[in-house]
C-alpha cells in the first residue's frame, strides 16, 4: 500500500492522506473500491485509529472518497473532487507553469506533459 516516514516533518495523518490520494489518482485504488476500515488500516500501519479517521475525513472533504454509514469508505470517481481542492491545485499548476516557461520550457512541451499525464501521449485533442 504505502509506508510512513516517521522522520518526515509532516503529521502522520497528512502522510496517510497523501498516500491514499496517490493510490486513488494513479488507479491503484479504483473508483468505487472499498477502502480498508479505519481499524484495519490503523492495525496495518500500527498507528492510532483516530489518525486514520482524520485522514479519511480530510479526503472525504476533498472529494476523493465517500462514506456509507455501516458499509465503509469508498474511492470516489473522477470529477467528484471538491471545487476548493481543484482551485488549490490549479493555483499550484499556474505557479509551476509560469516558472517552467520562465526557465525555457515551451508551451508545446507543457501540453505534451499534460497529455502524458492524461494517458494520451502523442494524441491531439
Amino acid at each position: 500500500m504505502f509506508s510512513l516516514n516517521y522522520r518526515d516533518a509532516r503529521p502522520i495523518y497528512e502522510q496517510v492522506k497523501e498516500g491514499l490520494r496517490r493510490l486513488m489518482v494513479t488507479g491503484a485504488i479504483q473508483m468505487g473500491e472499498k477502502l480498508p476500515s479505519v481499524r484495519a488500516l490503523a492495525g496495518t500501519l500500527a498507528i492510532n485509529p483516530n489518525t486514520i479517521q482524520r485522514a479519511y475525513e480530510a479526503l472525504e472533504q476533498e472529494g476523493y472518497l465517500y462514506t456509507i454509514v455501516g458499509k465503509g469508505s469508498f474511492a470516489a470517481g473522477k470529477g467528484d473532487g471538491s471545487l476548493a481542492r481543484r482551485e488549490t491545485l490549479l493555483g499550484q499548476f499556474d505557479a509551476a507553469a509560469t516558472e517552467l516557461l520562465f526557465l525555457g520550457m515551451t508551451t508545446e512541451e507543457l501540453a505534451h506533459r499534460i497529455q502524458k499525464a492524461n494517458g494520451r501521449e502523442g494524441q491531439a485533442r
